[in-house]
């Protein structure tokens, strides 16, 4: 039995590896030199310019970036951090790997999915420092009120932009416009380096603390001494080990060129998604008021209970049409118990649905996944 296929007809997220792809790679293992080095600065150089940012940093994955951003801003012990409960684990595990205490908030409302400025104000006590703001599946959340907040409060933001490469709003790339940005370039995300992510900064000096962290606090490199620069190094500090090494920049730099043609293909699937099912009564289409431009990471669509979306699944599974949720909220885990209400991430998170979405998709396959959608609810909103 062949344990990598797929027992999925439609999946869920896909990768698409190119020829392009292939030889940056192979280029790099014919090199000779596979740790960090001179890829990894073109990938750098290549994501600042793409982002119209100055600072970008290529880490192991984007909980290190994330990490690696609490870390040079300064996060630490008696620091709080308010974070969306409507995210992925990292984003509020990386605070608290500093040593920080994160304050769960609320999301906006069920077309947005964003963390509620509302919340910050509500969350707000004299110990807190920074806000963690996601761009939930490439949709901007609301940055000029989270902004101006953090601002008149003297606060940090940190970006994650996992799910927002190419996303903009108001002309600024998402990830350049708080005091940090992260980016994950797993697999599912809509660009890859198989594992792998970036920071970028935008202080000059944010930026110089996480080169520092980002290889043990050392002040110089294997590829230094290899160049003959440097023939030995100190350690300033307590770092980290979150190089990434220059196979898989190498694929960041070829994957990097081509999220512009990725993020309008995922568009066209993304607006199918809305033209078939945005009017039905039983299914709603979240971002119906979205600000800027997505990247379109993920396909949400809320049905109206929690037992509907189970079964809205069972049915996509048996047709071999993989779905997920989008998220579990951090709130109802075991080591973040104790965060109080939060309705409105509650109700989404079970109505909440996410369906295929990824390049390799053509309109006909969205049009099957609909088809089926719109067979198990009936014009009045009820499962057939």
């Amino acid at each position: 039995m062949d344990d990598t296929a797929s027992p999925w007809r439609v999946t869920l997220a896909d990768v698409s590896i190119n020829d392009d792809d292939r030889r940056a790679v192979m280029e790099v293992l014919d090199s000779g030199w596979l740790s960090m080095g001179p890829v990894t600065a073109r990938f750098e150089d290549d994501l600042a310019a793409f982002l119209g940012t100055e600072h970008a940093l290529a880490v192991t994955n984007g909980t290190a970036a994330l990490h690696l951003a609490a870390a040079a801003l300064g996060l630490g012990p008696g620091d709080e951090v308010i974070c969306p409960s409507l995210t992925f684990v990292a984003s509020a595990a990386a605070m608290r790997q500093t040593g920080a205490t994160v304050r769960l908030a609320d999301a906006v409302s069920t077309d947005d999915f964003s963390l509620d400025p509302a919340e910050v104000t509500r969350l707000l006590t004299p110990r807190t420092k920074a806000i963690v703001v996601l761009h939930y599946g490439g949709y901007p959340a609301p940055m000029d009120e989270l902004v101006s907040l953090a601002r008149e409060h003297g606060l940090l933001v940190i970006e994650d932009a996992c799910h927002a490469p190419g996303a903009r709003l108001d002309g600024a790339s998402l990830g350049t416009i708080g005091d940090a940005g992260c980016f994950s370039f797993f697999p599912n995300k809509n660009m890859t380096t198989g594992e792998g992510g970036a920071v970028v900064f935008r202080e000059k000096e944010h930026a110089e603390r996480a080169r520092l962290l980002r290889s043990h606090a050392m002040t110089t490199l294997t590829w230094d001494r290899h160049r003959g620069h440097a023939t030995s190094y100190d350690v300033l500090d307590v770092g980290f080990n979150y190089r990434i090494d220059e196979i898989r920049a190498a694929l960041g730099v070829s994957q990097l060129a081509r999220v512009p043609e990725f993020n309008r293909a995922r568009k066209l699937l993304a607006d199918r998604y809305r033209e078939r099912l945005a009017e039905h009564a039983g299914l709603h289409v979240p971002y119906e008021a979205a600000r800027g431009a997505s990247s379109y990471h993920l396909a949400p669509v809320l049905a109206r209970s929690l037992e509907a979306r189970e079964a809205l699944r069972e049915a996509l599974r048996l047709e071999r049409i993989q779905t997920s949720v989008h998220y579990p909220p951090i709130h109802r885990f075991t080591s973040y118990a104790g965060a109080g209400s939060l309705p409105v991430t509650d109700e989404i998170a079970d109505r909440v649905l996410t369906l295929p979405l990824h390049p390799g998709l053509t309109p006909e396959t969205v049009d099957e996944v609909c088809d089926l959608l719109l067979h198990l609810v009936g014009a009045d909103g009820n499962l057939r």
